[in-house]
């Protein structure tokens, strides 16, 4: 089985990030880059899948600067086998890293292919779906637990209900959540070994996929700084405090 990984570069989710001075979007000059939490857990469960024999080849894509390369290197390191960078502006919407990585997709010809369920930099929770939708492919979002049997993918899904188990037929889509897996640490004779591993890059324009833009950011703000508490002397200065706000 081959499996396709998809992840993503974003501000590392230990920096408080800043808003730039013009409101247009936030600042990510000078600031540590690292993968996408939820894509470091999609790796990590395609990784354990071959550790199992249960998939064989493990190629990863992910859409961006030069600069994703690096992020890339990373989930090579992790344990992919191989790795694709698709060149693109900083931030291609939703749908046009759905339509790339169909394009890659149809290439490769993966059994699986695994994505985070969002990225922290714009939790749009998007790609997967209209993945699913253009390939018209079965799915299995949000899931805590991914087992496969043959041509069949059992998954559970967090949902707000509580869980849901479905079967899925491959070849499927399925974007994973924070239960499914703690992933593991590039050791670093993986990451030297990381840098041999064959890396390939491709343009939207070679995949003749127009980038539209059809969302605009009109502001970015931090939000209101947060007010202090107040004590009260007994519950009757509570109910009166709760009076006035109603």
């Amino acid at each position: 089985m081959k499996i396709l990984v998809s992840i993503k570069r974003v501000v590392d989710y230990n920096v408080k990030v800043r808003v730039k001075s013009d409101g247009s979007d936030v600042d990510i000059a000078n600031v540590k880059m690292s993968m996408n939490p939820f894509d470091e857990i999609a790796v990590e469960e395609a990784v354990r899948l071959k550790e199992k024999g249960i998939a064989n080849e493990i190629v990863v894509v992910s859409m961006g600067p030069k600069a994703a390369q690096d992020t890339l290197r990373q989930a090579l390191a992790l344990g992919a086998d191989r790795a694709i960078h698709i060149e693109c502006d900083p931030s291609p919407e939703s749908l046009t890293v759905a339509k790339a990585l169909k394009h890659v997709i149809k290439e490769e010809q993966p059994e699986l292919v695994i994505l985070g369920k969002q990225a922290i930099d714009d939790d749009c929770n998007q790609v997967g779906q209209m993945l699913a939708a253009l390939l018209d492919w079965p799915q299995g979002t949000f899931i805590s637990k991914l087992e496969i049997s043959g041509k069949n993918a059992n998954v559970t899904r967090e949902i707000d209900g509580g869980l849901e188990e479905i079967n899925l037929t491959l070849p499927a889509i399925i974007t994973t959540d924070l239960r499914l897996n703690t992933p593991r640490y590039a050791t670093l004779p993986n990451i030297m070994k990381a840098k041999q591993k064959p890396l390939t890059s491709i343009s939207l324009d070679d995949m003749g996929i127009e980038q539209k833009i059809h969302l605009k950011i009109v502001k970015m703000a931090e939000p209101p700084v947060r007010k202090g508490g107040k004590k009260v002397a007994d519950i009757e200065e509570i109910i009166e405090q709760i009076r006035k706000v109603i």
